[in-house]
């Protein structure tokens, strides 16, 4: 598990600046497999599983994990796959949080059986 992983999310009600490209670079180097958008304001990661059933149960897992960090990820799923987006919507950017909650998404266990 990332440090970052163990770190708590804390919410952003807005009034602080996105992070600079510079600074979510270099944070998203603690987070393998995810990708900085050309704007730098949203991190996303692709995974993909063997079936739907599998694919259902990380997203729930992500739900659970999401609601308990009071920080919400963009997902889209079906069968066989799931594409996950962070930004804090608050700011229109990255902050922190963004990165610890990938970070928290990939040590779940089924996070570990995408391809």
């Amino acid at each position: 598990m990332s440090d970052l992983a163990k770190e708590t999310c804390i919410p952003c009600r807005g009034g602080v600046p996105p992070l600079p490209r510079d600074e979510a670079e270099t944070l998203l180097r603690q987070v393998p497999g995810w990708r900085l958008n050309a704007e730098a304001t949203q991190i996303a990661r692709d995974f993909t599983f063997p079936d739907f059933g599998t694919t259902l149960a990380f997203v729930v897992h992500i739900g659970a994990t999401a609601e308990g960090a009071g920080h919400h990820p963009d997902i889209a799923f079906g069968w066989g796959y799931a594409n996950i987006a962070l930004q804090t919507h608050a700011i229109g950017g990255l902050t922190r949080a963004d990165f610890v909650l990938a970070a928290k998404i990939d040590a779940l266990p089924l996070a570990k059986l995408s391809d």
